[in-house]
C-alpha cells in the first residue's frame, strides 16, 4: 500500500490537466472564423438613396460603388471617377466573377453619369449590375 503512495507522489498529480488540445481548439475555431468572414467593402460616402415600390435582397458578397450629388464615383472610400473605376472592378472580379456590382446613386446624381458607370463596369465584365434604392 506504501509502495503505490510512493509512485503519485513521484510521478505527476492526479488533478492536473492537459490544455494542449484546448488551445489547438481555440486556434482551428479562430482560423475557421477568419475564414467564414464577410468582408464588404464600403464606399466611404453618404448619398441619399431614391425610393423604389419593390426591392430585392442581394447576398452580402458584392461590390458597392457610390455616386455622389456632385457626380463623384467613390469605391472602397476613394474618389476614382468614371476612368479609374473599371480596372477596380475588374480587379475584385478577377477573384470571384459571380460578385454583383450595386451602383448607390444619389437621387441628384445626374442620369448620365450612372449610365456611364453602368457601361465601365460592363467592359470590366460584370455580368449582374444592380441601382441601390430605399424602400417606399
Amino acid at each position: 500500500m506504501m509502495k503505490n503512495k510512493k509512485a503519485l507522489s513521484a510521478g505527476e498529480a492526479v488533478g492536473d490537466i492537459n490544455i494542449s488540445p484546448l488551445i489547438d481548439m481555440v486556434f482551428i475555431l479562430l482560423i475557421f472564423f477568419i475564414v467564414t468572414t464577410v468582408f464588404v467593402k464600403e464606399p466611404g460616402v453618404e448619398i441619399t438613396r431614391p425610393a423604389a415600390v419593390n426591392t430585392v435582397n442581394l447576398p452580402k458578397n458584392v461590390i458597392l460603388i457610390a455616386v455622389t450629388d456632385q457626380d463623384n464615383i467613390f469605391y472602397g472610400g476613394r474618389d476614382y471617377g468614371l476612368g479609374g473605376i473599371r480596372s477596380q472592378v475588374r480587379r475584385v472580379l478577377a477573384g470571384n466573377e459571380d460578385y454583383p456590382v450595386i451602383i448607390q446613386a444619389d437621387q441628384n446624381a445626374r442620369s448620365g453619369t450612372v449610365i456611364r458607370l453602368i457601361d465601365e463596369c460592363k467592359l470590366a465584365q460584370a455580368r449582374r449590375i444592380h441601382l441601390s434604392t430605399v424602400k417606399n
